[in-house]
């Protein structure tokens, strides 16, 4: 616990959590927020035309999005490191933080898995889709919706100092 009181009471952690400034704790939030978009809204467009949403829209050129999900993915890579920097001690005791990280690692892998098995197959677009596939759409949805949920119970359940967000 020294450990992550320091990394919590260091100059940039402490401007993060204390400072009046829009540049400090909201840019950080609005920033994640809007990686966690990018990254779950990305998935989210891939994994509901996989399920049949958009019946007439091709799968393959969905494709071009995972260069968009990486980034936003890395934005919250960056920002989701500075926030638990600002509140190690908090996050690293709450079930919560381990759950969110369970679900994002399997969002994460589950991505992975797809562009490597569905996008890989030549056969993609030409008949209907493997029922594998719709199985990963539905273990995507499952995850960013599951990551999202711990995210936000970080800010209302277990040890928090009560000013900084999930």
């Amino acid at each position: 616990m020294d450990i992550l009181n320091t990394i919590e009471h260091n100059a940039f952690s402490q401007w993060v959590t204390n400072s009046p400034s829009v540049w400090a704790f909201p840019m950080v939030l609005f920033l994640h927020t809007t990686g966690m978009s990018i990254v779950a809204g990305g998935s989210a467009i891939i994994d509901l035309v996989i399920l049949g949403m958009w019946p007439k829209q091709p799968v393959k050129p969905l494709e071009r999005l995972y260069p968009a999900i990486w980034a936003g993915f890395w934005i919250n890579v960056i920002t989701g490191t500075v926030m638990l920097c600002a509140d190690a001690t908090a996050k690293l005791s709450s079930l919560d933080f381990y759950l969110k990280m369970i679900f994002v690692f399997s969002g994460v892998y589950v991505l992975h898995a797809m562009r490597k098995t569905v996008f890989a197959d030549p056969q993609l677009d030409k008949g209907p889709l493997p029922r594998s596939a719709k199985i990963w759409a539905w273990a995507s949805l499952f995850c960013w919706f599951a990551a999202i949920t711990a995210g936000r119970l970080l800010a209302y359940v277990g040890p928090n100092k009560g000013t900084i967000g999930g």
